[in-house]
């Protein structure tokens, strides 16, 4: 559910974006690791298997011209 300050429109699940970039903001990591992270989450979440696959194939298109 969104929530208005003065500034913009602020949905719930940022305040988990938000703690991510604040807490590993200055560290990189592979995109191998990131998969690996995402299969461990869904293994331990089976709910959230279809969002994290929506996710996960919206990133690997991200920059593809023929995926509008």
């Amino acid at each position: 559910m969104p929530y208005d300050d003065e500034r913009n429109t602020v949905y719930f699940t940022d305040r988990g974006i938000e703690e991510l970039v604040e807490r590993r903001g200055d560290e990189q990591v592979s995109l191998e690791w990131l998969g690996e992270r995402l299969r461990d989450f869904v293994d331990l979440n089976p709910e959230f298997e279809t969002p994290i696959e929506r996710f996960a194939t919206w990133l690997a298109r991200l920059d593809d011209p023929d995926d509008d």
